[in-house]
């Protein structure tokens, strides 16, 4: 106590200007500490190698084909906005992306799933079959259809909720990325297409990592390839009922905004108290709700209002994965909580969708210790939070339709990326383009 009325003797005696400058020198002091704390613990994803941008399937013929190239609207929509801004013009994320080429993709991240990955995919190839079509019904050329009157922007009519109209693109892929697996999981998928889709075989395509990148990181590189008008991801284990699918869809197209935009994310919260989650053990269900609380403290409202953000069967309408894609950054559990955070941040709807689920055996969760990085990763996200509020928010009040998706922490992490492979980069500088930009 005499050490602070000291200090406060001292404040009160000194002159004015002198307090002033002390409190702006600790401010902005604190705000360079901070910055530099988050430039150093950013996780920055490693950008995709050559190798990891083909795919491998099995034509009609029965032969596999190696090294095919992927379709990326990423980098084409990340091209358009550079040519953009070389010719002086500053775009958002309001340029739009590529027209789908089917109604639905399936991302599947897959490590060491050989066991079992065929039953998931043998239930998720009877329903997009069944409500979807093959390859021989889809549409012709490059798989879009004329739209007829009345259908503008994506929008379908209550009518045809959960289902493809006439005017929709048909048909759907399935997109398994291998996330540097050592057993058999690729061989598995492939053969699984042969002899269940014979001619339509290719349309499983099987991406493989080269080094394992984590389940945030195998879903993110999927999403970034996909050709359909909605894209899902869903876990190889087949833990969720894959004909649930048809609510999401439902869910997703009731709830779209004007632009298209919207993510469905499905839900097991009706199942706490069931009989399969009492059975499990008492660490697991007391780390689950230590988790759901740090949810509810340290993400934005609408986040906080979901109650199952891990379940991993989560839909996304084409327009809004320029919001969520090129912005992740988190390759681990917590990747999910960083999709539905970009996803409130952007102003996307998101529903919430009660859907069938099933315990699994062969989990790759380790409950500790990957709860505690779990916790870790949340507390990142809070931080990216708080300085997206503070330092980009003039920028969005400026042009609020671009949302607030180009945050610091992809700046930060974006920065440290180019300055590793540009001595003379600022990323000062080009964070500041990133956020105004």
């Amino acid at each position: 106590m005499g050490l602070v009325q000291r200090v406060l003797n001292i404040g009160q005696r000194a002159p004015l200007p002198l307090v002033l400058s002390f409190v702006i020198t600790t401010v902005v002091g604190f705000a360079l500490l901070l910055y530099v704390a988050l430039f150093i613990i950013a996780p920055v994803p490693r950008e995709p190698l050559a190798v990891e941008k083909t795919f491998t399937c099995v034509d009609a013929d029965g032969r596999v084909r190696s090294d095919q190239q992927l379709p990326c609207w990423r980098d084409a929509f990340g091209a358009r906005k550079e040519d953009a801004q070389k010719e002086g013009e500053l775009l958002g994320n309001d340029i739009g992306i590529e027209e789908p080429e089917v109604f639905m993709s399936l991302v599947v991240p897959a490590y060491n799933e050989q066991d079992r990955l065929e039953i998931m995919l043998a239930e998720a190839v009877e329903y997009l079959q069944k409500e979807y079509g093959s390859s021989h019904s889809r549409a012709p050329a490059n798989g879009i259809l004329k739209r007829k009157t009345g259908i503008a922007n994506g929008h379908v009519p209550e009518s045809m909720h959960g289902k493809v109209g006439s005017s929709e693109p048909t048909g759907w892929e399935i997109i398994i990325v291998n996330d540097g697996s050592t057993d058999k999981t690729s061989e598995v998928a492939l053969n699984f297409a042969v002899a269940q889709l014979g001619g339509d075989a290719n349309l499983v395509r099987v991406v493989s990592l080269k080094h394992n990148r984590g389940k945030g990181g195998a879903v993110t590189h999927g999403m970034r390839h996909v050709r359909g008008k909605y894209a899902v991801f869903a876990d190889a284990d087949g833990a969720s009922k894959f004909e649930d699918l048809g609510k999401l869809v439902e869910a997703s197209q009731q709830i779209e905004d004007a632009d298209g935009r919207s993510v469905a994310v499905g839900s097991r919260a009706h199942l706490v108290g069931s009989e399969a989650v009492v059975k499990r053990s008492f660490l697991r269900n007391l780390l689950m709700h230590s988790f759901h609380l740090l949810l509810r403290l340290l993400t934005p409202p609408a986040t906080a209002a979901i109650r199952d953000t891990q379940c991993g069967f989560k839909l996304f309408s084409r327009p809004s994965l320029p919001y969520i894609i090129p912005f992740m950054h988190c390759e681990g559990w917590i990747f999910d909580v960083e999709m539905l955070m970009l996803a409130e941040l952007a102003g996307i709807p998101v529903a919430e969708v009660p859907v069938g689920w099933k315990e699994v055996k062969g989990s790759k969760l380790n409950v500790l210790w990957d709860s505690l990085g779990m916790a870790y990763g949340l507390a990142l996200l809070r931080i990216q939070l708080v300085c997206d509020q503070t330092a980009t928010r003039p920028w969005n009040r400026l042009s609020p339709e671009r949302g607030t998706a180009y945050t610091i922490w992809s700046c930060l992490a974006r920065s440290r990326t180019e300055q590793s492979s540009n001595p003379g980069f600022s990323p000062t500088t080009k964070a500041y383009e990133h956020v105004l930009n």
